[in-house]
């Protein structure tokens, strides 16, 4: 590609209290950290998100000049013109951070975790990174994540999915409705197109929930984990 790899991400993991048999990948949102995300979710339950086989991995995305700031450096997985779902997508920074985030799979991988062990997704814009991964690179992940998140009108996401003929990760999608940042109507927006376009898709839908975690999403989100990377991975037959 004649371009330098990129440097590795720096990841905060909360490890299995037990044997390792899948993984999970947070992505935090605009201007955090993987460590901010990991004492986040760990204030609101008291403890970390944490399981008996699932290492649970948050990577801090790089500083770079980010346009919603004014060109300010922030940690942001991508650049966009402006929060909105209604301009292009910054498509160079969002496929370099793809090769980036790559690299955190394929270590999974290579520590003998199976891809349908892996789940990723994120918070805001987290989640809209992990559904361009997903569902343009890694097909065979175990399933996306989406909380309070959104796809840009006219995504790469869906240009992708309307060539493709495999079968796809599932997507859990939760959104508050008080959202003042991103709209309730585009994450609604983004699970319709989704569904229309194969995707396996539910949306959670919290009343009154601004552009933020509570702690019944959490232990929802957490049951969804379990039931996508159950204790024991079933024999393959």
């Amino acid at each position: 590609l004649g371009m330098a790899a990129p440097a590795a991400l720096q990841r905060s993991v909360v490890s299995p209290a037990g044997r390792h048999t899948a993984s999970l990948i947070f992505l935090h949102g605009s201007g955090d950290t993987g460590q901010g995300a990991r004492a986040w979710i760990k204030q609101i339950l008291n403890q970390d998100m944490a399981f008996q086989h699932i290492k649970v991995i948050y990577p801090t995305a790089p500083s770079r000049p980010y346009t919603p700031m004014k060109g300010a450096f922030s940690n942001v997985w991508f650049d966009r013109y402006k929060i909105s779902n209604d301009c292009p997508e910054h498509i160079e920074s969002i496929d370099s951070m793809c090769q980036g985030l790559t690299d955190v799979i394929n270590d999974e991988v290579k520590s003998g975790i199976a891809k349908n062990r892996i789940l990723i997704g994120g918070f805001s814009m987290g989640g809209g990174m992990a559904m361009h991964l997903a569902y343009r690179f890694h097909q065979d992940l175990a399933g996306v994540f989406a909380l309070s998140s959104f796809l840009n009108k006219d995504s790469a996401v869906y240009q992708a999915l309307k060539r493709n003929e495999s079968a796809l990760p599932e997507l859990f999608q939760c959104h508050g409705t008080a959202d003042e940042l991103v709209l309730y109507s585009w994450g609604e927006e983004t699970n319709k197109m989704l569904k229309s376009l194969g995707v396996s898709a539910s949306l959670h839908t919290f009343p009154n929930l601004n552009h933020e975690l509570n702690r019944t999403e959490i232990e929802k989100f957490k049951s969804w984990i379990l039931k996508k990377l159950p204790v024991e991975a079933p024999n393959a037959n």
